[in-house]
């Protein structure tokens, strides 16, 4: 563990280095971010990062960041729990809650609860009423890396209160020495689909992929805005057993396999620069504003809970 920088505001984010058979990974107090992924034998990080903390409270703020308490959208920016209204920030277009605002966990530092050469636990309280949200929650979240070349997060959370809660990690993967992911190879274990308007949250259908240019099952190369990509891919209507959903390969033959617990995983084409896609495996977003979709809330009698690992390849 070694210092990494100093926020705008003065607090000092470390960075922890993880390591495992042929997997190196860097993590940092802010935002409990992946910041670095190297696979033995390839000459690059895997994912997208940078080695300046500024990036990360600006433009980068998305990167490789565990994002929460809800990830995603929720397109009216307000949550309804046991008959009382909860006003979210609209900081999406002035009427849309994206990534829970300002105060959410990616813009965060995290306290380091215990390190290994091969892990390490990170904590953050959220208090009553963060991110609009009721009850006062406890995060843990574990990375873990372990040979040949695996590493996997351990997400838990726990309230006082019934509330909402639905992480995700928000790397940007880019598998080439590329500028852009043009040729990857992506394979997705989704039937269906969640369409979305265009501001990118979910119309409220559930979409058969068969085909559609959202049929991933077989697997195909991915191209910039071939197509256009901010959508859900509906892996299961609840949380299962850790098992594997998608595998990306670059042109390289470099190959991710990620495997989850999670009913959802958000596939984001990073249309700023097209340089990494995002792939987020999450619950379905604006569940609270879509009673078929899987629930995310959580009591104090069930705690939430997620599992992810991604596993690597040359």
């Amino acid at each position: 563990m070694i210092p990494f920088g100093t926020t705008q505001s003065g607090q000092e984010v470390h960075r922890i280095t993880l390591c495992s058979g042929d997997l190196t990974v860097n993590l940092l107090t802010w935002g409990a971010v992946v910041q670095d992924v190297r696979l033995k034998g390839i000459d690059r990080s895997l994912t997208l990062g940078s080695d300046t903390l500024a990036d990360y409270e600006r433009h980068m703020r998305h990167h490789g960041a565990l994002i929460g308490p809800v990830a995603n959208r929720i397109s009216t920016a307000r949550v309804r729990l046991d008959g009382m209204m909860y006003e979210l920030e609209r900081n999406q277009d002035g009427r849309i809650h994206l990534h829970s605002g300002a105060q959410a966990t990616h813009l965060q530092i995290w306290q380091i609860t215990e390190v290994t050469d091969s892990s390490a636990t990170l904590t953050l309280n959220l208090p009553d009423g963060a991110c609009g949200l009721p009850g006062n929650r406890h995060i843990t979240v574990t990375y873990q890396v372990t040979a040949p070349a695996t590493l996997t997060m351990q997400i838990t959370g726990t309230t006082d209160s019934k509330t909402c809660m639905n992480f995700a990690n928000h790397s940007y993967w880019n598998l080439d020495s590329s500028q852009r992911y043009d040729g990857h190879w992506l394979q997705i274990d989704a039937d269906r689909y969640l369409p979305c308007t265009e501001d990118a949250c979910p119309t409220g259908e559930v979409t058969d992929v068969s085909g559609t240019d959202m049929d991933f099952r077989r697997g195909r190369p991915v191209r910039a805005n071939e197509p256009a990509l901010d959508n859900n891919f509906c892996l299961s209507d609840a949380q299962m057993a850790l098992r594997k959903v998608l595998t990306l390969t670059g042109t390289s033959g470099v190959k991710m396999t990620v495997a989850t617990t999670e009913p959802g995983v958000q596939i984001y084409d990073g249309r700023e620069t097209y340089a990494g896609l995002a792939i987020e495996a999450q619950g379905w977003p604006d569940a609270p504003n879509n009673p078929r979709f899987p629930s995310i809330i959580v009591t104090p009698d069930r705690p939430y809970s997620q599992t992810t690992s991604w596993s690597f390849k040359a």
